[in-house]
């Protein structure tokens, strides 16, 4: 058997999200599947490092397959592009190591999610930004961030039910304010269902002083959705990158 890779980039607007489902042919993973069946002439089935939900974007998803043929890595990718749609693409095609798994492999992803600060959305990016036009505390979020870096149960921060284990680490969270965009930028082990939205929502609460920065620890510790912020809508948040080696 061979073990391929791919790092897949995405417009999430017009899906319902990363994986397959029965009532749907809408998502990338059944989209990405039925064309590289085509091309290998067997059912091919791919991993992917993660679910993205629907309306959410990717700069970097990873996924994986394993076949029995070899493939001509470079034909396949450019062959798959001409039968995806224009806001699916290919970005890299390669063998991996007997054992790769795009999921089980990956030790840390990177998201980031985009606000529009401005009084009207802005023409070109309304798609891809949450519009927000408040005034923000940048300060204050920045703050707020340092309570919920480290090893944390962010049970507070998902929308996920049955979860078994909410225990994650955050490795770093960047605020960075251009003009009137703010990039919020998370690294961590991996995330909950809603998890960066959530964040993302509470942190903006802080920003416009709903939320005291310290508040954001007791939240924290509560353990109950309840008492975190509103989740950002899905357009605004983008999967930039999986890791396979510890960051540098």
């Amino acid at each position: 058997m061979y073990t391929y890779r791919m790092r897949i980039a995405y417009d999430g607007t017009r899906y319902r999200g990363w994986q397959k489902q029965k009532n749907t042919d809408q998502t990338i993973q059944m989209i990405i599947e039925k064309e590289l069946s085509h091309l290998c002439e067997s059912s091919v089935v791919i991993s992917g490092s993660g679910r993205t939900d629907s309306g959410v974007h990717a700069f970097g998803q990873e996924a994986s397959f394993r076949v029995k043929k070899e493939l001509e890595t470079e034909r396949v990718r450019k062959e798959l592009n001409k039968k995806l749609p224009d806001d699916i693409r290919v970005l890299a095609f390669t063998e991996a190591p007997e054992g790769f798994h795009a999921r089980k492999s990956a030790v840390g992803k990177c998201y980031e999610y985009y606000v529009d600060l401005q009084d009207k959305a802005d023409v070109f990016s309304r798609r891809y930004s949450y519009h927000f036009p408040r005034k923000i505390d940048v300060a204050a979020m920045r703050e707020a961030a340092e309570y919920l870096k480290g090893i944390h149960d962010f049970s507070s921060f998902t929308d996920g039910k049955d979860i078994d284990d909410t225990v994650r680490t955050i490795e770093e969270i960047q605020i960075q304010k251009e003009k009137e965009r703010l990039i919020l930028t998370f690294y961590g082990d991996g995330f909950l269902y809603h998890m960066v939205r959530i964040l993302t929502g509470t942190l903006l609460c802080v920003g416009t002083g709903q939320i005291a920065p310290e508040k954001v620890k007791e939240i924290l510790l509560s353990k109950d959705r309840r008492q975190a912020g509103f989740p950002a809508p899905a357009k605004g948040l983008f999967l930039k990158e999986v890791y396979y080696e510890e960051r540098g």
